[in-house]
Formats: C-alpha cells, sequence, structure tokens
C-alpha cells in the first residue's frame, strides 16, 4: 500500500491546488471543551502524519494532517495500528482507504502503541472533521508512549511553519 504522500501525488491535478491556498491547521494553544492538556511539541512528516507529544516527552498522539485528510477525500474505512505493538520511525501501523486511494499510516517517531481510536472502526469520516483533533471525538489515530529513541527522531520532524512551507511547495508541483 501506498504512503499518504503517494497517494497524494496522484490526486494532485484535481484537488490540491486549493489547498495549497488553504492554511494548514495550527497548533491550538487553547480548546474550549476539552480536557486534553496542551502539548509542548507538534510535529509533522514528509507523508502528512503528526505527532503530539507531550510536555514531559513520554506520551504522544499520533494522526494524519489536515492537508492529507482534504487531499485523501471522503475516507471510508480506517486500519487501526495494535496496541502493545513496538514501531520504529516509518513502519506502518494503520492505513486508510477513501473514495479517492487507499495509505498507509506511518510512525512519525519510535515508539510504542498504547491504545488507539475505536471511534474511527464505526465513524471513519471523523477524520474528514477533524484530523488534527487529540480529544475524545477527534480523528488522531493512536496514542503512543515514548522512549529517548523516539525523541531523537523528533528532530527529523517539521515543526508548523516548516509543514506549511512544505505542503504549499507540493501544491505548486
Amino acid at each position: 500500500m501506498a504512503s499518504i504522500a503517494r497517494c497524494l501525488r496522484v490526486a494532485r491535478p484535481s484537488g490540491l491546488s486549493a489547498l495549497a491556498k488553504s492554511p494548514v491547521s495550527r497548533v491550538c494553544i487553547a480548546r474550549a471543551f476539552s480536557a486534553t492538556a496542551t502539548n509542548a511539541v507538534r510535529k509533522y512528516t514528509k507523508e502528512h502524519e503528526w505527532i503530539d507529544l507531550s510536555a514531559d516527552l513520554k506520551t504522544g498522539v499520533i494522526g494524519i494532517s489536515e492537508y492529507a485528510a482534504k487531499a485523501l477525500g471522503d475516507v471510508v474505512f480506517v486500519e487501526l495500528p495494535e496496541e502493545g505493538k513496538r514501531v520504529q520511525a516509518g513502519d506502518a501501523i494503520g492505513a486508510v482507504e477513501s473514495v479517492k486511494s487507499a495509505a498507509d499510516i506511518n510512525a512519525p517517531i519510535s515508539c510504542k502503541i498504547t491504545q488507539v481510536n475505536l471511534v474511527l472502526e464505526d465513524k471513519p469520516g471523523t477524520i474528514n472533521q477533524v484530523p488534527e483533533d487529540d480529544s475524545h471525538g477527534g480523528g488522531w489515530i493512536a496514542k503512543v508512549q515514548v522512549d529517548e529513541e523516539g525523541v531523537k527522531d523528533l528532530d527529523k520532524l517539521m515543526d508548523v511553519q516548516a509543514y506549511e512551507e512544505f505542503t504549499a511547495g507540493e501544491a505548486e508541483h
């Protein structure tokens, strides 16, 4: 199965030019009605996954970016990762299928999957509605435990500003 980035390249001619003009979702400093603590670190991969890492750099939440969710179109199926599984950065942990294509979801950093978003089994379209929301009703994929190797992997990822520049450049091609 292809990564999200490869699927977006296939879909680019028709749908992505409009996405280049729309800003990528920003990290929220505070959200109304959310019990989730403000995360200290949000990073993105070139394959359009994101990770929110807690302030202590021990736990995090993984999902796909708003850019990817819009480009994929209506998501109709989500294959969730296996709880308890240890993965390396870049390993496939799940998949999304949309009306346009199917793509792997890759681990942005080395980590252990501790919880999956079971809401996505019954309502996969949640990814399209709130792809970068890590609250109870959000479109996040998995919660993870992070070790030193995972923290080191963060250096290879993009911050919000770098990701916005990356996606703007991708849509121009």
